[in-house]
C-alpha cells in the first residue's frame, strides 16, 4: 500500500527511499527526477499529463508522511528546476527555458508554508513582486541545515568568497 501510494515508478520509489533515509537519521537525501525528459519544448500537455501525476502523487504522499511522522521540522522538501518556461507555446506546442519566472515548492523544515510567495506580470513573463532568486532558496536550504548563507571560504589566489553571492532569506517563510 505504501509503495502504491507513492507510485510504482523509478521516481515514485526514490522518493519513499529518501524518506525511509531521513527516518533513519540520514540528513540529506537528494532525489533527481530521471525518465522522460522534463526539456518540454514540445507537445507540453500531453507530455505533463504523463509526468505531472506520477511526480505530484509522490509529492504529496512525501509531505504527508513526514507530517504524520513529525518530521516536518525536522525535514526540508525542495523541488525546482533550474529555470522557468516561456509564458507562451512554442510552435510545437511546447514551452521553452525561461530565467525570468519560475516555480519553487519548499515543504517541511519549520518554514512557514501553505503560502504563495511572489507574483508575475498578466503574461507569466516578469516578476512583479517578491523577485526571489534560486540562491535565496538556497540560503534557505543552508540556514536549515545549520549553515550561515553568510558564510566565507578562501578561494584558490587567498581571497575570501561567499557560498553565496546574493544569501537573503526568504522573509515570509520565516
Amino acid at each position: 500500500a505504501t509503495r502504491d501510494r507513492y507510485g510504482r515508478t523509478p521516481f515514485g520509489q526514490n522518493i519513499l527511499l529518501a524518506r525511509r533515509l531521513v527516518e533513519h537519521g540520514v540528513t540529506v537525501a537528494s532525489v533527481r527526477v530521471t525518465g522522460p525528459s522534463w526539456d518540454d519544448h514540445r507537445d507540453l500537455v500531453k507530455r505533463m499529463r504523463e509526468k505531472g501525476v506520477p511526480y505530484d502523487r509522490a509529492f504529496a504522499a512525501l509531505v504527508e508522511d513526514l507530517h504524520q511522522r513529525g518530521l516536518d521540522k525536522k525535514v526540508m522538501v525542495v523541488a525546482m528546476g533550474e529555470f522557468g518556461r516561456t509564458p507562451k507555446f512554442n510552435k510545437t506546442a511546447g514551452r521553452d527555458h525561461w530565467g525570468r519566472v519560475m516555480s519553487v515548492a519548499l515543504a517541511g523544515g519549520g518554514i512557514k508554508t501553505g503560502q504563495v510567495i511572489g507574483s508575475s506580470d498578466d503574461q507569466g513573463g516578469a516578476p512583479v513582486d517578491a523577485p526571489y532568486r534560486p540562491e535565496n532558496v538556497l540560503a534557505m536550504l543552508y540556514r536549515h541545515l545549520g549553515i550561515d548563507p553568510s558564510t566565507t571560504f578562501l578561494d584558490h589566489s587567498g581571497r575570501p568568497r561567499y557560498i553565496l553571492e546574493r544569501r537573503e532569506l526568504i522573509s515570509e517563510l520565516i
